[in-house]
Parts: structure tokens; C-alpha cells; sequence
């Protein structure tokens, strides 16, 4: 069974610094339904934002929770910037910065609905068409990201930004975030109810 979808990339819209949240909870809401855009060389891969974690100010297990570091420096921008690090030595995870400048605090983009650029997607993976950009890793293998685009505005940028369409979701879910030992009970994972492309168990996705 195919699940590919494709949309006029031409109708997604820029935002305005002005409109996006500075506030962690808030913008990891906020980015349910919003699209990721990259553009490389002229191609061009779009999905939608599917699932989000927060990792909030005074949170053991986020990035900044212990003050800026070379290495986390990207979390501390004004809200609205990437974050990238690896995990575990082999996987880029995307984020984006919450807050206001100075203060350490993120939303991880956990799993996007491929829209535009499926075949670029792939880049020679065997990989299921639903499992393209489910989980961070595979979306950031998908979409080609890693840490070149540390610390890029993804509200102005050219070749990696977030947009919006007409697009409306009915319904967002709540639970615990995935795979974490620190603050394994706060519920701070969010997603669209009912999308396919979610990279949580059922019972997180109910």
C-alpha cells in the first residue's frame, strides 16, 4: 500500500518571527501541522510535523539543563533556531529553540508526513514509504540534516525553514516522551491523533 502524498510547494507559507511562541509547551503545539521545508541544490523535500517533545528550562533531561556549552550553544539562540546533536555516536536529531535568547530550552521534532520529494527522500534507502521520516533519525536522515544547519534561523532561512499551509488538525495527543530515563513521567510529547506516521507505541498514541 503507497501513502504518498504531494502538495504545491508553492502554497506553503513563510511566518513571521512575530507569530511563532516564544514559550516551549506552546511551540511544541504550535509546530503540530506546520511544515518542515528543505531545499538543497535545487530539490526540494516538504513534510508535515506530526510529533514534538518539549524540553523545558529546569528540565534534567534537556540539553541546556546545566548552562550553555559549545557544544549545546545553538538551544540558547532566540526561539525559532536549529539545534542539532547526534545521539548515540550515529543519529542527528533536529530541534528547535523555545525561549528567548540567553535560555536553554527546545522542542525535538520527532516524526514528519513526507509531502514533497519522496524519492529524495529515500537517498537509496531501504526503507518503507510510512517509515521514511518516522522518529528523529530517519526524519533527519530523510530530509539530510545534520550539523550544518546548527544554529540556522528556520524562519528565514533558504535551504532549511519551517512553513504553513491551509492545513488544519482536529485533534492533538498528549503523552510521556519516548526513550528517556530523566523525567520519564512528564508528559511533554505531543502529536496529531490519528496520523499514521507517528513514531510512538499505541498506547502512547491513543
Amino acid at each position: 500500500m503507497s501513502f504518498k502524498v504531494s502538495i504545491d510547494v508553492e502554497g506553503i507559507q513563510r511566518i513571521s518571527r512575530h507569530a511563532v511562541p516564544a514559550d516551549t509547551v506552546e511551540l511544541a503545539r504550535w509546530l503540530l501541522g506546520k511544515v518542515l521545508v528543505r531545499q538543497p541544490r535545487g530539490k526540494t523535500l516538504a513534510g508535515r510535523i506530526v510529533e514534538t517533545e518539549a524540553y523545558l528550562v529546569g528540565d534534567p533531561a534537556c540539553h541546556g539543563f546545566r548552562g550553555v556549552t559549545p557544544r549545546n550553544g545553538s538551544l540558547f539562540l532566540e526561539h525559532g533556531h536549529c539545534y542539532v546533536y547526534i545521539c548515540y555516536g550515529t543519529s542527528h536529531m533536529l530541534n528547535v529553540s523555545s525561549e528567548s535568547r540567553g535560555i536553554g530550552a527546545g522542542v525535538l521534532i520527532r516524526a514528519i508526513e513526507p509531502l514533497h520529494g519522496h524519492i529524495h527522500m529515500r537517498r537509496g534507502r531501504r526503507v518503507k514509504e510510512l517509515d521514511l521520516a518516522r522518529g528523529p533519525g530517519r526524519l533527519t536522515q530523510a530530509f539530510d540534516v545534520d550539523m550544518r544547519h546548527d544554529g540556522l534561523d528556520l524562519f528565514a532561512g533558504k535551504q532549511l525553514w519551517i512553513g504553513k499551509d491551509d492545513h488544519e488538525i482536529d485533534s492533538i495527543g498528549r503523552s510521556v516522551r519516548i526513550g528517556l530515563t530523566k523525567a520519564a513521567d512528564k508528559r511533554l510529547r505531543f502529536y496529531i491523533r490519528g496520523n499514521r506516521f507517528l513514531s510512538g507505541t499505541r498506547a502512547l498514541n491513543r
